[in-house]
C-alpha cells in the first residue's frame, strides 16, 4: 500500500478539481498573496483568547501549546457523508450490543466468534459490570470513530474510541473560528452545521437518565479530573455549552445510594454523570483505592440504578486494539449484516507464521501497542530508524500479545497552508457519535492533519494540527 501516490481529496490525477472542492478552489484563487498567512495569525489569536491549549508530555518549552489550526477546510460531499454515517451507525449499534452481551450471557464467546481469553483476561474488561443493566441498555453513549481515506471510495476505520473520546471542542471551535475568518466562503457552499452538538449531547444525556427518574429534567454533571488534565478546557467548555455543572470528585458525595452535588444552597441530587475520568479512578471503594479523583460509593449508586455513568465503566473492552480485529465478526454476529466500513488489515503477532512475516517486513509496517494511545507506543516503519525497527522487533518477540501490526496506509491528503504556500498534507477524521434514545452523528467531525511533509502521524501530541471539516448539504 505504500508505493502509489496518496489520494488527493481536492485534485483529480489530471489536475482538475474534484466536485466538492470547486467553491473552495475558486475562493483560494481569489485570495491576495498574504491573505492566508494573515488568516493564520488571526486564527492563532482567536484560539489563544479562547484558551484552547493541550498539554504536551515530555516537551521542553513549557507544557501548554495552542493546537495548530489550518485555515483551509476539509470538504466531504453529501453522498460520501451518507455512506460514512451509515457505516458508523452500524458500528456503534453492534459495539453496544457486544458490550451488553459480554457483560451478560457472553453468547459471542460461547459461539467461539471472539476468543474468551482475549476478553476475560483483558485489563479493560470490568467484572464489576457483569449482570448490570445500564439505562436504555446503552454502554457507550459518546464515541469517536477514527477514519482514514485511501481512495475515492475507500474508507477504513483505524480505531473506535469508546472510553472518553476527546477533541470535540476543537471541532466546535474550528468551525467558529472559520466562520469569523472566512464568512464569504460559507456563503458559497451549503455546509451542514456542527454547532448543534452541545444541545444533542444534552439530549442524549437526558435520554439515559436512570429508569426510575420521574422529575422534569435530569440533573447533569460533568466529572473532570481537574485543571491539570490535558483536556480540561474541553470539560469546562462542554459543561458551559450544555448548562451542566462542572464537578471534581470532592464536589460529589454518595448518601443512601444516591449521588449528590455540594452547592452553596445545600446538596442537590445528580442523575447523570458525563465522566471524563478513567474507570480505575471513578470510585476508590470499587476500583483503585488510592484514587483522589473519584467519588467513594459512586459505583454502588450506579449499580443500584440511581445514577447513570456516561460512558459506562468497562466500555474500553470494545475499543481494545486486539478486539478491533474482530469488529467485522461482531457486526455480523449481532446485526446479521456485513460491515459497511472496512477495518485496516491487521496482523496477529501471537500467530507464529504471521509474527515471522511481521518481523521480516517491519520496515514497511505500523506497530501499535495494544493499550497505547495518542501516538505514544507506536512505530511507523517507513519513517522509523533501523535502531527503532530492531527495538520493536525485540518488543514483539518478548510480548507478541501486546502489539498489533498493520500495513502503512497511504492516508489521503488535503490542501494545507504551509508557510505562505498551499501544499498537500495527510489527514484523518474523527466523527463524533452520540447514542441515547437515538443515534446522533454530527456531520463532519475533527480532521487532524500531519503538518510535517510526508508525515502520517496526525496526533497533536506529535506535531499534528486540525482543520474545520465541511460536510456539504445537497
Amino acid at each position: 500500500m505504500g508505493d502509489k501516490t496518496p489520494f488527493d481529496e481536492m485534485y483529480n490525477p489530471d489536475g482538475s478539481v474534484r466536485e466538492p472542492y470547486r467553491a473552495l478552489a475558486g475562493w483560494l484563487g481569489e485570495q491576495p498573496d498574504k491573505a492566508l498567512a494573515l488568516m493564520q495569525t488571526d486564527a492563532e489569536a482567536i484560539f489563544r483568547k479562547l484558551g484552547i491549549t493541550f498539554a504536551v508530555y515530555g516537551s521542553e518549552e513549557g507544557t501548554e501549546k495552542v493546537i495548530p489550526f489550518d485555515v483551509i477546510p476539509r470538504i466531504i460531499a453529501a453522498n460520501e457523508w451518507r455512506r460514512l454515517s451509515k457505516g458508523i451507525e452500524q458500528r456503534v449499534k453492534a459495539l453496544n450490543a457486544f458490550l451488553y452481551d459480554i457483560y451478560h450471557r457472553q453468547e459471542i464467546l460461547k459461539a467461539g466468534r471472539v476468543p474468551e481469553k482475549l476478553i476475560l483476561n483483558n485489563a479493560a474488561f470490568c467484572p464489576q459490570m457483569m449482570g448490570l443493566n445500564p439505562a436504555k441498555g446503552v454502554y457507550a453513549h459518546i464515541i469517536g470513530v477514527d477514519i482514514v481515506r485511501t481512495g475515492p471510495d475507500d474508507f477504513y476505520v483505524l480505531e473506535d474510541n469508546l472510553r472518553t473520546p476527546s477533541g470535540v471542542s476543537y471541532m466546535l471551535e474550528d468551525r467558529e473560528a472559520m466562520m469569523l475568518l472566512a464568512p464569504d466562503l460559507f456563503h458559497r457552499s451549503k455546509v451542514a452545521p456542527v454547532e448543534t452538538y452541545p444541545e444533542n449531547l444534552r439530549r442524549t444525556l437526558e435520554s439515559v437518565a436512570p429508569d426510575g427518574f420521574k422529575g422534569q429534567s435530569p440533573n447533569i454533571a460533568v466529572l473532570t479530573p481537574g485543571i491539570y488534565n490535558s483536556a480540561y478546557f474541553e470539560h469546562s467548555f462542554l459543561a458551559d455549552q450544555m448548562g451542566a455543572q462542572l464537578c471534581e470528585g470532592p464536589d460529589l458525595f454518595v448518601d443512601g445510594g444516591k449521588v449528590y452535588m455540594r452547592t452553596t444552597t445545600g446538596p442537590e441530587q445528580v442523575d447523570v454523570i458525563y465522566r471524563r475520568i478513567d474507570d480505575d479512578y471513578l470510585d476508590p471503594l470499587t476500583f483503585r483505592p488510592d484514587s483522589m479523583l473519584g467519588v467513594p460509593g459512586l459505583f454502588d449508586a450506579y449499580r443500584a440504578g440511581n445514577v447513570t455513568l456516561v460512558n459506562a465503566p468497562g466500555t474500553g473492552i470494545a475499543d481494545d486494539k486486539a478486539v478491533y480485529t474482530y469488529v467485522p465478526d461482531i457486526i455480523e454476529f449481532y446485526l446479521g449484516e456485513k460491515a459497511l466500513l472496512q477495518n485496516v488489515p491487521t496482523y496477529n503477532c501471537t500467530d507464529e507464521d504471521q509474527r515471522a512475516w511481521v518481523l521480516e517486513n517491519i520496515a514497511d509496517l505500523v506497530v501499535k501497542e495494544v493499550h497505547g494511545s495518542g501516538g505514544y507506543g507506536m512505530m511507523v516503519g517507513p519513517t522509523a530508524t533501523k535502531a527503532q525497527h530492531a527495538e520493536f522487533r525485540k518488543k514483539i518477540e518478548a510480548r507478541p500479545d501486546n502489539y498489533i501490526v498493520q500495513p502503512t496506509l497511504d492516508l489521503s491528503t488535503c490542501p494545507t497552508h504551509i508557510n505562505g504556500d498551499v501544499a498537500p498534507r495527510h489527514v484523518d477524521l474523527r466523527p463524533y457519535v452520540l447514542v441515547g434514545d437515538e443515534v446522533r452523528i454530527t456531520p463532519g467531525g475533527l480532521t487532524r492533519v500531519a503538518l510535517k511533509k510526508g508525515s502520517l502521524v496526525v496526533n497533536s501530541s506529535q506535531g499534528g494540527g486540525t482543520k474545520d471539516t465541511w460536510v456539504l448539504e445537497d
